[in-house]
């Protein structure tokens, strides 16, 4: 459920109570533990904290006007969300992230790179918030590249260039 805010405040604004309690507490503690090349602002019709093209002037490989993604907060129809790019993608942060909210005690409800919760109590705000402080901008930029844009693959040490194979001409039709 995308909305039409164009600010942050508008977007809380538009919540209902609930709601907006439990997105302005994991948002605090998304701000205490952001890197400050990091900004907030709205992204895709959620509360979204990117990397600025002042700090990475290619943006978004998908939309390039747009800035880099790295979490976003929303309030879905039937659940609210932090989506966490920096576990998505990073089997030792999503390994890691897994095992830290487990040791909470709480269940986790969790895609690809979104944890799905109903009320604040059902979120780890401790875990939410080392994950977002073990990921610093210059860190995040380094894993993004290297998965949009995979080293070039070397050849053998040795490997000899192969030389063009010569045509052939047809071979001449037997007249009967």
């Amino acid at each position: 459920m995308q909305s039409k805010a164009t600010t942050v405040d508008q977007y809380l604004a538009s919540l209902p109570e609930e709601r907006r309690a439990a997105i302005s507490a994991v948002r605090n503690v998304i701000l205490e533990n952001l890197d400050e090349r990091y900004e907030e602002g709205m992204q895709y019709g959620m509360i979204g904290y990117y990397v600025p093209h002042k700090v990475f002037p290619a943006g978004y490989h998908c939309d390039p006007k747009q800035p880099l993604p790295f979490a976003s907060l929303a309030s879905q129809k039937s659940h609210m969300a932090v989506y966490l790019m920096c576990i998505y993608g990073q089997p030792e942060q999503e390994k890691w992230f897994r095992e830290a909210w487990a040791k909470t005690g709480k269940k986790l409800d969790m895609g690809k790179s979104c944890v799905r919760f109903k009320k604040l109590e059902d979120v780890a705000l401790d875990v939410i918030g080392e994950a977002i402080r073990r990921a610093p901008a210059k860190a995040y930029i380094e894993h993004y590249e290297s998965m949009i844009r995979p080293p070039e693959k070397k050849k053998a040490p040795g490997a000899a260039k192969s030389k063009p194979v010569a045509k052939q001409k047809p071979a001449a039709k037997k007249r009967a």
